[in-house]
């Protein structure tokens, strides 16, 4: 089967162990739908009514130090809370169930520069970022309760961003959520069964390919996954197999902070706006197992679809059926290929 085809196919995704409906004449259809604002990056690099810039007061009350790096703080208003939360009262039927969650909410600011984006900062300026992510993982995994650490971006206003200052989240669990746990037992199962790892195997078969990478480095490679759901879909994953951030070399560290930059400026290019996503990097849970099976790598979800103003939605037959896409992985591929590692909006 060719795979830039046009004809009507399925796509096995072996990381969720599910399939993907792709569509590739329907991107001919005429488009009547929404259409959003396009977002313009930011100007002013210090905003008086931003609670995450240096000095300001947030939220809930606490002040900002005037922070000239990276900064991390408690969310003010976390979804879990660290104190240990009461057991739930019996339900009435065995299929009510409930259970308590308890976990760590942290956020982590990226810059003190109220206008930049990963996009628009340095290489030495992500490093530090890279650095204080690792920071936060060892300091958090070493309290002996928590089993995952979910560190993530939602970029922009489409990505349901609260404030557009340049930063992250970073949630963790007493307990493996429900996207990690299923990669863990597919990776497990991968493992177990041939004996290498599946997304080692994986890179190899893209690299062979190569239709789908957008680009690589010493260390890391940039890709659409064969089984992209979201059209602008990318899979960053590092050439070497490690299992968590904290056992990155500095070199490869180096290489994570470039392929960042590269890929979120192309995604800028793209449309000639301030991209919008959501990132978030899975590694090996922190359950006190040794996960051999795991290979650390990043997933990029952006909503943009034919340009800076339309959308993708997944309604109707993605929500009660299975996922659906029309772009296909090489043609988003080709497209972000195209887009210039320069990026329009340049920093002064």
């Amino acid at each position: 089967m060719e795979s830039t085809g046009q004809h009507p196919h399925r796509r096995w995704n072996p990381l969720r162990q599910s399939w993907i409906l792709v569509s590739p004449h329907r991107t001919q259809r005429p488009w009547q739908g929404e259409v959003a604002q396009k977002s313009a990056p930011q100007a002013v690099a210090y905003d008086p009514q931003c609670y995450l810039c240096p000095g300001n007061s947030r939220a809930g009350g606490a002040v900002n130090p005037k922070y000239d790096s990276v900064f991390s703080f408690v969310n003010d208003y976390a979804a879990l809370l660290p104190e240990p939360q009461p057991e739930m009262a019996s339900a009435a039927s065995p299929l009510l169930v409930s259970t308590p969650a308890r976990g760590l909410c942290k956020v982590l600011c990226f810059h003190p520069d109220h206008s930049l984006t990963l996009a628009r900062m340095t290489c030495p300026e992500i490093r530090r970022v890279i650095d204080a992510w690792n920071a936060e993982y060892e300091e958090i995994a070493a309290l002996g309760w928590i089993r995952y650490i979910q560190i993530f971006e939602n970029r922009g206003a489409l990505m349901g961003a609260s404030n557009p200052h340049p930063h992250c989240q970073i949630w963790s669990t007493d307990y493996v959520p429900d996207e990690p746990a299923a990669e863990t037992a597919a990776q497990r199962q991968h493992f177990d069964h041939t004996g290498r790892c599946l997304l080692c195997e994986y890179v190899e078969a893209e690299r062979a390919a190569s239709e789908r990478v957008i680009f690589e480095n010493e260390h890391f490679i940039a890709l659409i996954p064969w089984w992209a759901i979201w059209p602008f879909e990318v899979l960053l994953v590092g050439r070497g197999h490690r299992a968590t951030l904290s056992q990155f070399t500095p070199a490869e560290r180096d290489a994570l902070a470039d392929a960042l930059k590269r890929m979120t400026t192309r995604y800028d290019n793209l449309f000639a706006t301030s991209f919008p996503y959501t990132m978030g990097f899975h590694q090996a849970p922190v359950d006190g197992v040794t996960h051999e099976e795991w290979h650390f790598h990043a997933h990029f979800y952006p909503p943009l679809l034919r340009s800076a103003t339309v959308r993708k939605y997944m309604v109707g037959f993605e929500m009660l059926g299975m996922p659906q896409r029309d772009i296909t992985a090489e043609s988003a591929a080709e497209r972000l290929r195209a887009c210039s590692e320069q990026h329009f909006w340049p920093r002064e």
